[in-house]
């Protein structure tokens, strides 16, 4: 498809198989999740329009590239989104910080919203949508919802673990949005938890059980 990228760099891979080992700690986690996330928006970002200006240097006078715009903002899906947001701000640190806070209902698997607040002008933004994990797609997919219901337009998904049943419901409920993924994995188990997977990254990130 063309609108999924799943990344096969090698640093991203080694690093990807060290979050996945139970043994690796909070504070490890954490700081890999940051790397990876990172990596990934070198990359998820490399669309990004240019227009060229003057620049003086010690030794003379050029022209030369700066960003053009659109400004960006990043909307992690709360709780585990948060994990990733750090990493899009080392690379783009005047980008805006929204949030959407969803959860899941642990009997139909359905995502219900609490939390929404977005930056303004959401629509003249390049949005990028951070979840560690797409599992169903339910939860990426309503928050793509509220996000176009509030106007948001130009919108990228970034996850670092997804379920074959996530990248599809995603892909057909938002097909102009790209995903971005670290991993495509294999499955989900009978709770929805994606297989292998790397447990519950949320816990994982924040050190909660």
């Amino acid at each position: 498809m063309e609108n999924v990228i799943i990344f096969d760099h090698p640093l991203i891979q080694h690093k990807i198989s060290i979050m996945r080992s139970k043994d690796t700690s909070c504070k490890e986690f954490r700081e890999l999740v940051k790397e990876v996330t990172m990596f990934m928006s070198y990359e998820s970002l490399r669309d990004l329009p240019l227009r060229e200006v003057e620049v003086e240097t010690p030794l003379m006078t050029c022209k030369t590239k700066v960003l053009a715009g659109p400004e960006m903002a990043v909307v992690p899906i709360l709780r585990a989104g948060l994990g990733m947001v750090e990493g899009i701000l080392e690379l783009v640190p005047t980008a805006k910080v929204g949030h959407i806070g969803l959860y899941r209902d642990e009997v139909t698997m359905q995502p219900h919203e609490y939390y929404c607040k977005l930056p303004p002008n959401i629509g003249e933004r390049q949005i990028i949508v951070t979840d560690p994990m797409l599992a169903t797609g339910g939860s990426a997919v309503a928050a793509i919802n509220f996000i176009k219901e509030r106007g948001g337009k130009n919108i990228k998904f970034m996850c670092m673990i997804a379920a074959p049943q996530g990248i599809e419901t995603l892909t057909k409920a938002h097909p102009d949005v790209t995903i971005y993924c670290a991993h495509l994995d294999e499955k989900l188990n009978d709770r929805c938890y994606i297989l292998p997977g790397l447990g519950d990254a949320g816990d994982r990130i924040f050190g909660t059980k």
